[in-house]
């Protein structure tokens, strides 16, 4: 099947599940069609454990939105088949790059639909068809059509057969389903991938090339390797001083000490979103210290340990947080 089959195929299926009919279970029986469209016409390229995985959680996304009908089983039965789809047809390019593909595509597709040179496949006509076409169905038509309105005026019973009944269609519904399927669809099996996502492809490398390892790149152009090697330690050394407190004094708060029960909840909820914002920074920081040949210099060692120590701590606040 060529791109314009499965977007013609899948603009179809939206339409006719969702014409007058509410949302919710249809979304979940399109995706487990996109999905089932994916493994079916493209199964050689299935060939992975990532692909599994997100066949699984394509499926089981379907099913959860099914059931619970909210916005989290959406995202998640929708990133699930972008990404199981992204992967298929980019086995090269890494899986995050589809997350900012998907606005780009939202808003160039409104320009690259009228691109019918993309997505239309070409064919040549040659003079045998051309006949084909003129002799079977072009002159046929215009003499049946032409009989038709003759025939017409001369029985009424005859007429009847083409206007004694209407149509039970809301024309403007089915319109803006059409085109809203025609719109999903088309970015789902025709996106766009610029250039510069293949160019930057190997910057998200799992692993560091040979050359990286040994490239050491300062963070500030005043301070030299040694000196922000120095400044990590101290850095983190105090920020794991910082966090072991905060740790103690959470624990305590929230386990020990005797709390308003209206208050209760307000005051869990604080808690978290401060563990939250607290896990991202240490992410931030971590990303800050370790880039580059960092991460293979011998003289970090002392960097390396405290930044252990910062996970370790980290997770006991995520645990006392859990509890």
């Amino acid at each position: 099947m060529k791109k314009l089959h499965f977007i013609l195929v899948s603009s179809l299926i939206f339409t006719l599940l969702f014409y007058n009919e509410d949302l919710g279970l249809n979304w979940a029986i399109f995706g487990m069609l996109q999905t089932a469209l994916i493994c079916y016409f493209f199964q050689e390229k299935l060939n992975s454990r990532l692909h599994l995985v997100l066949v699984l959680t394509s499926v089981l996304s379907s099913f959860a939105f099914a059931w619970y009908g909210d916005f989290p089983s959406f995202f998640a039965m929708a990133f699930s088949i972008i990404f199981l789809q992204f992967k298929t047809q980019e086995s090269n390019l890494k899986v995050l790059q589809a997350i900012p593909l998907i606005f780009v595509n939202g808003i160039t597709s409104l320009g690259r639909i009228f691109m019918f040179s993309q997505y239309i496949p070409k064919r040549k006509v040659n003079n045998g068809f051309a006949k084909q076409l003129i002799a079977y169905f072009i002159i046929p038509g215009m003499f049946l059509g032409l009989f038709l309105i003759v025939y017409s005026f001369g029985s009424d019973h005859f007429s009847s057969l083409f206007t004694d009944y209407d149509l039970d269609i809301d024309v403007w519904q089915a319109f803006v389903l059409t085109a809203l399927g025609f719109y999903i669809s088309f970015n789902l099996w025709n996106y766009w991938i610029p250039e510069v996502c293949y160019e930057k492809n190997e910057l998200l490398d799992n692993e560091f090339k040979e050359d990286a390892k040994k490239e050491k790149q300062n963070s500030f152009s005043f301070l030299d390797i040694d000196f922000e090697r120095r400044s990590g330690e101290i850095t983190l050394f105090l920020l794991n001083a910082l966090l072991l407190i905060f740790i103690i004094t959470y624990n305590y708060e929230q386990f020990f000490e005797v709390a308003d029960i209206s208050k209760l909840s307000s005051a869990t909820h604080e808690r978290v979103n401060a563990v939250i914002f607290s896990i991202v920074m240490a992410v931030g920081v971590i990303l800050f210290y370790f880039k580059g040949g960092f991460n293979f210099d011998k003289k970090a060692n002392n960097l390396k340990k405290l930044a252990k120590i910062w996970i370790f701590l980290n997770g006991v606040l995520i645990v006392s947080t859990v509890i």
